[in-house]
């Protein structure tokens, strides 16, 4: 694939070459200064519209440009904070061309929504853009961070260097439902299948502008782009030239630190170069260190032994799985009767001659009628081992995880303009950083890198490229599995040939052996006052002192076990982290040995040279892709060969376009795509936008989108604490013996579990459990209707809104099933109770399709108005819901976690009364809702516990520009009112960040 690709780019290049003639050239110069005060502005973009020639504006403001394009043409002159302009020139010219500040309301111009240049007013679909102005402006401690104050996005913060974008409802931890591409390169980690935020993305200092394209974009941009696309683009260095540098320090505070505040860095420069407008390079690189936030939170989600997060705690419950405790691996106590035979001086039937009163009360002694007899077994099962959860002791996150976390960016292009039609470009981004990730389980991500690299040619109606990202997992390790593993290390939960060293046989014993001795005291008195009654006193005996049984028996468990700090624990982590995940007990391992590579060539082709665009615009494109699997056999499964998979996938699409009447533009555009383990995916999309009286836009579309599955969902085979996760292709039933040791439905066994512990007999109780019936596993469709208005109102009030509806197909979410250590058949009864038991079951999980369809709609509104002076107000709220959440199954995993409603206020003002002083203020709002995802317990009846709690959060920030040394202050706060919050189930708790940075940029006008 790798090969095929750089051929590719090498035939075309040669082809373009061997057709270049010589054409006759055109010289223009000229000077661009500020229409009020007429200083001659720096840095202006000065380009020739419809090719790919241009220069910048030095520092009197002149320029000079020579073309091969034939007069007349037209110059298009832009510079951030001013009005664009767009000047004819019939002959070489020596111009003067004034441009004039302006507050930008709805004239910034988009290309993700069609591929081309258009109107962000004309936009067929919903689409929001952040330029150089608003990145500066706005109140975030970074670029990647203020898109939060976009209309109808949400986020989730995972640790201070990795945040998700979410947008319409379905949000995860790592999105893989929405494409994030930088450059035209998909930033996704190839072996994860989304992006890890910004840490291997590019600096700030470089983004020349970011677009988000809410909703389905797979007719353009091909798979997974069912929820949205977020297109990112660099600065071109021969716009974009000089030296530009920023210092930021600050603090971050939250009261649930193990240091309540403490400092961050982050500093970054950028070069870049033109030489005669044929050759140029840029260079930047930027780096963050800080202690990030961090993941305290206690309460018991393990839901065990009738307790919930509102009052389940380590002291009051055996079977405690605190949310951000990792090791606390659990087994029911009923399911140790044979092992505690095994240590008891005499067999399990013979318990009844332990005591004469006991003999007596089970029917040794014929003392009572026949009805009043006491099986052993009962005796077992309510006094010595009843049906109760019992855990390990944990580990709390910090204890495992050294909470220092960065990122490191270096980026780099080469520019060669072969001739004013033309660019040959070589692009390099590298990011390398530590950060906390919430997936299954929590992870550390410790030295992860992400290198992409890129070869394109780019003309000014097509482009050709192919590039690589290679990721590195580093050091990374799951937290869940290094608590279980230092656990493991010291002493084994269960080891069949040495039961008496293991953990759970050792807590069972001991608690067997308090309650058979408090048993038997209140058994010998009670036969005394009440024979009748004798047996229920001395069980209620039991219950009564039950939770002091219970620390009893974990305090002679956890005799001598590791403890945060000493030298015993720091190996065993130290080892645990440094061994391939997942091991197999005791010998557990964290560590992540992931080097996946993704290989992508693409080309696009416009029509408008040989089309009038006047009559029809037509776009056609392309592109192949292989994933590369290669964790080494821990993460993916390995095929028969005993190498893990490649994934291959192709497709093409076609785009035509017709305005009629100048207020009518008609767009339909197709894609299919085949991936070589589904069926191929036909994607269309057909919409309308209608301008009336030039300022009111109204839109509707209809599109499909759909989601091949990630390389994870396909092939993943590994071991968490939680679960086995593997892929849904069918050899994975195969592979784990689905068919001749059945599977069973997680709801059926926790009903099956109940009604044993209710006192419902093992026949009966049976009839609870499902078996697991596999289907055809298909890729996930979506089809979107939308309707929208965009409307620029007497130039003060910008006004956008839409409405949509999703109807998904072949919904894709988690499916989870149990399997018995051995075969346990609904034939066999007796096999079945191993279903309910940590130790001898596997719980698999992995992915299906819905069997009903799932809708889901929503709207946004957002509004900004100029007030006198350039002060701006504004404000946007959404709405997301799911609507037929009850007809799903009771389990099934939709991963739709967004608030209701949420909304953002702000007033800014750039440059108040030309001071220099700017300002901007953000409040932002969301309502509480329900999280779903395999790290929370989803079970139906327990939901409405898995609950975000509502939050609101100010964000502010106030600079000053001091022209005479090009540079920017900047003053402000996330968070300011430092109110803790959450965005996801197990993320860490958010608080206060406060900054100053100094911004240098020798281009700098104002």
């Amino acid at each position: 694939m790798e090969k095929r690709i750089t051929q590719l780019l090498l035939f075309v290049g040669v082809c373009l070459l061997t057709t270049l003639g010589c054409f006759a050239q055109t010289k223009i110069t000229g000077i661009v200064t500020e229409s009020r005060i007429k200083n001659p502005l720096v840095g202006v973009s000065v380009r020739v519209k419809g090719t790919v020639a241009g220069t910048i504006t030095d520092a009197k403001g002149q320029f000079a440009i020579t073309t091969t394009a034939p007069v007349p043409l037209t110059l298009s002159i832009s510079s951030v904070g001013f009005q664009t302009r767009e000047i004819a020139v019939d002959k070489q010219s020596d111009l003067r061309i004034e441009l004039s500040e302006q507050v930008l309301l709805g004239q910034e111009v988009v290309v993700s929504a069609s591929r081309v240049e258009e109107s962000v007013m004309k936009s067929p679909v919903s689409v929001e853009k952040m330029d150089i102005r608003a990145i500066q402006s706005a109140p975030a401690a970074t670029f990647y961070d203020a898109l939060l104050n976009l209309k109808g996005v949400d986020m989730s913060t995972q640790s201070l260097m990795f945040r998700s974008v979410n947008v319409r409802g379905f949000s995860a931890n790592g999105n893989s439902r929405v494409v994030q591409l930088v450059d035209g390169m998909d930033n996704q980690a190839p072996g994860l299948n989304f992006s890890v935020g910004n840490i291997a993305g590019m600096s700030e200092l470089d983004v020349e502008s970011v677009e988000l394209l809410p909703g389905a974009a797979s007719a353009l941009y091909g798979p997974n782009a069912v929820n949205g696309l977020l297109l990112m683009t660099s600065k071109n260095p021969f716009q974009y030239q000089g030296l530009s540098a920023y210092a930021k320090t600050g603090i971050m505070s939250a009261s649930n630190r193990s240091s309540t505040t403490t400092p961050f860095y982050d500093a970054g420069f950028r070069y870049a170069k033109a030489f005669n407008n044929r050759l140029a390079f840029k260079l930047s690189a930027s780096y963050i260190s800080a202690t990030d936030w961090q993941a305290t939170d206690t309460r018991d989600q393990g839901f065990a032994n009738g307790f919930t997060l509102e009052n389940g705690n380590r002291q009051n419950n055996p079977g405690y799985d605190g949310i951000n405790s990792y090791g606390d691996a659990s087994a029911n106590l009923n399911a140790f009767q044979s092992t505690v035979a095994q240590l008891l001086p005499v067999p399990a039937a013979q318990i009844a001659l332990i005591s004469p009163d006991l003999a007596r009360i089970i029917g040794g002694v014929n003392q009572l009628s026949a009805a009043t007899k006491i099986p052993a077994t009962q005796i077992i099962n309510d006094v010595l081992l009843p049906n109760v959860t019992v855990s390990r002791t944990g580990y709390t996150e910090s204890q495992l995880v050294n909470y220092k976390v960065s990122s490191l960016k270096l980026n780099g292009a080469l520019h060669y303009r072969i001739n004013d039609n033309l660019e040959a470009i070589l692009q390099a981004n590298w990011g390398t950083g530590t950060t906390g990730y919430t997936g299954q389980d929590r992870f550390y991500i410790k030295g992860f890198s992400i290198g992409q690299y890129k070869a394109e040619l780019r003309g000014s109606n097509f482009f050709v490229r192919g590039y690589t990202t290679q990721e590195r997992s580093g050091d990374s390790f799951s937290i869940g599995l290094l608590g279980q593993g230092i656990n493991e290390a010291w002493k084994p939960s269960l080891d069949q040939s040495n039961l008496v060293g293991s953990w759970f046989p050792q807590y069972a014993f001991a608690y067997a052996g308090g309650a058979l001795q408090t048993f038997s005291t209140a058994l010998q008195q009670a036969l005394a006052t009440n024979p009748a009654t004798a047996y229920q006193t001395a069980l209620n005996a039991v219950n009564a002192v039950s939770g002091n049984l219970h620390t009893a028996a974990r305090t002679s468990a956890d005799q001598g076990r590791f403890l945060p700090g000493t030298p015993e624990f720091n190996q065993a982590l130290a080892t645990v982290t440094g061994r391939p995940l997942p091991g197999s007990l005791p010998n557990l391992g964290a560590k992540f040995l992931d080097k996946t590579s993704l290989y992508h060539g693409e080309f696009m082709y416009n029509f408008t040279k040989l089309i009038d665009p006047e009559t029809l615009e037509l776009i056609v494109g392309g592109s192949v892709r292989q994933y590369a699997l290669n964790s080494g056999g821990t993460i993916f499964a390995l095929d028969e060969t005993n190498k893990e998979y490649r994934i291959n996938e192709y497709g093409g699409y076609a785009q035509a376009s017709k305005t009629v009447a100048e207020i009518l533009k008609l767009t339909g555009s197709v894609r299919y795509d085949k991936n070589q383990n589904f069926k191929g995916q036909f994607s269309p999309r057909l919409s309308a936008v209608l301008t009336l009286a030039k300022i009111h836009n109204f839109r509707a579309s209809f599109q499909r989108g759909f989601r091949i599955p990630t390389a994870q969902a396909q092939y993943i085979d590994l071991n968490t604490p939680t679960s086995h996760l593997i892929g849904g292709l069918p050899l994975f039933r195969q592979k784990y013996n689905f068919t001749s040791n059945p599977v069973y439905t997680l709801e059926s066994v926790r009903a099956f579990g109940a009604a044993l512990q209710g006192g419902t007999a093992l026949p009966q109780a049976a009839q609870s459990l499902q078996p697991y019936q596999p289907k055809e596993w298909e890729p996930e469709r979506v089809e979107t209707y939308e309707i929208g208005y965009k409307g620029l109102i007497k130039n003060r009030l910008f006004i956008d809104a839409y409405y949509y509806y999703n109807r998904f197909l072949n919904f894709e979410g988690a499916e989870v099933v149990i399997q018995g250590a051995q075969p346990a058949t609904l034939a066999n009864p007796a096999s079945l109770q191993q279903l309910i038991s940590g130790t001898t079951r596997t719980v698999y999980s992995f992915y299906v399709n819905a069997p009903v369809q799932v809708k889901n709609h929503g709207w946004a509104v957002s509004a900004d108005y100029v007030l006198p002076g350039n002060f701006v107000i504004g404000g946007n709220v959404a709405f997301n819901d799911l609507a037929n959440r009850g007809s799903l199954p009771s389990g099934f995993v939709t991963f739709f976690n967004s608030p209701k409603y949420r909304y953002n206020l702000s007033l800014a003002n750039r440059n108040i009364r030309g001071s220099g002083f700017g300002f901007n203020v953000v409040f932002r709002h969301q309502d509480s809702f329900i999280w779903e995802s395999s790290f929370a317990n989803t079970e139906a009846t327990l939901r409405q516990q898995t609950k975000i709690p509502a939050f609101g959060s100010l964000d502010a920030q106030i600079n000053k520009r001091i022209p005479g040394l090009k540079s920017v202050v900047k003053v402000g706060g996330t968070n300011v009112l430092g109110k803790l919050y959450t965005q996801a189930w197990g993320n860490p708790s958010v608080g206060g960040m406060y900054y100053i940075s100094l911004t240098f940029d020798e281009l700098m006008n104002r």
